[in-house]
């Protein structure tokens, strides 16, 4: 599968294909990433939770996102892959900005970054933009500055929210981003925003109108134990039938095993990821099991 660039995602969503990514934060699970139709991978700040075992997102370092992203690099090296910036790397100044964005794409290779924040951020956007690394906005639920909204919370319900997160889009628009990231948005207030934008807007937690879909990687394949969004789906279950019948007619696992290597995890992710592919591609995850009400 040839990598994408921003010109083809942006023909995706022009031509109505929704876009299907995943985090990821090492080596193994990218090189099985890397053998499957995603489209991107986010090297998300996410990792801190569940690849450091931190209790949110707030302490992750931009030296401990580079060790990430460059192990990600290396497995999936024809994979378009997004840099998360994490808390403190972005917010006091636009030097700031663009020295650690471009720390994501000269030491670890990615291919953009994705910053939270909506209007105040719009500046360090831009700066980033100027310096020719591509970014792309997160609004919403931004679980870096949750604490100063509520905490997780759906957000967009009432008109007010959802005239703040049109507002953003414009602006981080207008200040060069290619895409936005959409969280925890009811599916209708999603599909008004999405109609509207001229730039890609993902969504995770945002319902099936967006133009396209991210999961965290650990909530996939079930492997997060402290707890799973409403809008995360396990898809091991869906595809084990498959794994086991590939397996049941192989007269000698032990070599079929050494000489493939798919006959253990590796092989189940793959297929797992495969799964969510075609539903995010057939636009039938999510369904209503996996979205927040109106």
């Amino acid at each position: 599968m040839k990598k994408h660039n921003v010109k083809s995602l942006a023909d995706l969503r022009a031509a109505g294909v929704s876009i299907a990514w995943l985090t990821c934060y090492e080596y193994s699970f990218a090189t099985a990433l890397d053998a499957t139709s995603l489209d991107m991978i986010l090297v998300g700040d996410s990792g801190g939770m569940v690849a450091l075992g931190h209790p949110d997102t707030v302490p992750v370092t931009m030296d401990e996102m580079i060790h990430l992203a460059s192990a990600v690099r290396r497995g999936a090296p024809n994979k378009f892959i997004v840099g998360d910036m994490p808390k403190g790397s972005y917010e006091a100044s636009d030097y700031d900005a663009i020295t650690n964005a471009m720390r994501f794409i000269k030491e670890s290779g990615c291919d953009a970054v994705k910053l939270e924040g909506a209007s105040v951020m719009a500046h360090r956007v831009k700066a980033i933009v100027d310096s020719g690394i591509p970014v792309i906005g997160h609004i919403g639920l931004t679980p870096q500055s949750s604490s100063s909204f509520g905490g997780y919370r759906v957000v967009g319900r009432d008109s007010g929210e959802l005239d703040l997160l049109t507002l953003a889009i414009r602006e981080l628009e207008i200040a060069g981003a290619f895409a936005i990231l959409l969280e925890a948005t009811p599916p209708q207030a999603a599909k008004v925003l999405s109609d509207n934008a001229k730039s890609i807007i993902f969504g995770i937690g945002a319902g099936k109108f967006t133009h396209g879909q991210l999961l965290i990687l650990h909530d996939l394949v079930g492997l997060y134990p402290s707890f799973r969004p409403k809008f995360a789906k396990c898809y091991i279950p869906e595809i084990l039938s498959t794994f086991s019948s590939n397996l049941g007619n192989k007269e000698d696992l032990i070599s079929f095993g050494r000489t493939t290597r798919q006959d253990g995890i590796h092989e189940i992710t793959r297929l797992a990821v495969e799964a969510y592919v075609s539903e995010v591609k057939t636009k039938t995850f999510p369904s209503e099991n996996y979205t927040y009400k109106d």
